[in-house]
């Protein structure tokens, strides 16, 4: 398929390569819809197999972006920027200052944070060549705190919805990954006496959260057998396929990853098995309320408050789901859609 057929199949703006061989920086910038306002994203700093790979994951990872900002209600666009390379690369400033300069090639019509692979200090790399970053040390600061609460409500609308309580007392919740929002979220599930089955790569994740807030760890691959009310996938994306459906003995399947279906069709599969699943450009939206609120100067107090209403906006996609007869992930599709569309009318791509 040809760049262009990729962009359309999707309806995206544009997609920018940059590339400075002697920094060894090569990055990609996506910018799927600008209907809602500047596109926002963060830079993923990725080891990828191919250059195809890569864009597709842009494209795809920014075209989320958009319906993530769409049916949180922000005045956003879409957009993703991923980094070709191994970032565990030590000597960063000059590599981040290139993806500064690229950002600021756009003027504006995208916005960056932190992603998968990189921090705020590397973001502090891309500040020194434009003004189109947020989530910079002294700004919003690291958004897993209220990414993870945003989950936490979620799992709680999901709750409510399904058993008529949002109560997680004694409810058992399979946390897979133990990064920074894996680890805010079971200390907010802990505080509400939720029991915990917890997984990670890294050995050391899993014993803090064992040893701070009381959870039983299973191997990796083991999590997707558990007795669990919950499962809640908070690493890397596609963890909702052939292998691992049949598997499921969970009610609900919420958590902070990306990109949780590996295929549409899975998400009809989960509702066909009566498994109530959160859309998850809708439940893990924290990150993006948190670096628009650093845009807005919103308290910390209001960006929270604000990620805490992921709540009612679950309980309208599951109604929609449940009135429209279709599976919650396209019900997610058709709110966030009629807001774009809608939009059109008001206001003009942003420039």
């Amino acid at each position: 398929m040809s760049i262009f057929e990729l962009l359309g199949e999707r309806g995206h703006e544009q997609i920018v390569f940059w590339s400075e061989p002697e920094l060894g920086y090569k990055g990609i910038i996506a910018i799927h819809d600008t209907t809602m306002g500047p596109a926002l994203g963060g830079t993923r700093f990725w080891s990828y197999e191919s250059d195809d790979d890569a864009i597709v994951d842009a494209l795809r990872l920014s075209r989320g972006m958009t319906y993530k900002a769409a049916i949180t209600g922000l005045n956003l666009g879409g957009g993703k920027s991923v980094i070709i390379g191994d970032n565990r690369t030590k000597d960063r400033e000059m590599l981040f200052r290139a993806h500064g300069r690229a950002v600021e090639s756009l003027g504006g019509r995208y916005i960056t944070a932190e992603d998968v692979g990189t921090s705020p200090d590397d973001m502090e790399f891309v500040r020194m060549e434009t003004e189109h970053v947020v989530g910079v040390l002294g700004g919003s600061g690291d958004p897993s705190p209220v990414t993870a609460f945003g989950v936490y409500r979620g799992i709680k609308a999901c709750a409510s919805f399904r058993y008529g309580s949002d109560s997680l007392e004694g409810k058992t919740v399979a946390v897979q990954g133990l990064g920074h929002v894996g680890y805010y979220l079971c200390g907010d599930l802990a505080g509400e006496g939720a029991k915990l089955v917890v997984t990670d790569i890294d050995a050391d994740r899993v014993q803090r959260v064992v040893d701070e807030f009381g959870a039983t760890a299973v191997e990796p691959d083991a999590i997707y057998g558990v007795e669990a009310e919950v499962f809640a996938p908070c690493a890397l994306g596609a963890v909702v396929n052939d292998d691992t459906l049949g598997r499921f003995k969970f009610d609900i399947v919420a958590g902070a990853a990306n990109n949780q279906l590996a295929r549409s069709q899975h998400g009809d599969a989960l509702h066909e098995k009566g498994i109530l699943y959160a859309p998850d450009y809708v439940i893990n939206a924290g990150g993006l309320i948190n670096v628009y609120g650093e845009l807005n100067d919103w308290s910390e107090e209001r960006s929270k408050r604000k990620a805490g209403d992921i709540y009612n906006t679950l309980l309208r996609i599951f109604d929609r789901a449940k009135v429209d007869d279709v599976p919650s992930y396209v019900a997610a599709d058709r709110v966030a859609e009629t807001r774009i569309r809608e939009a059109r009318h008001l206001q003009r791509s942003f420039l």
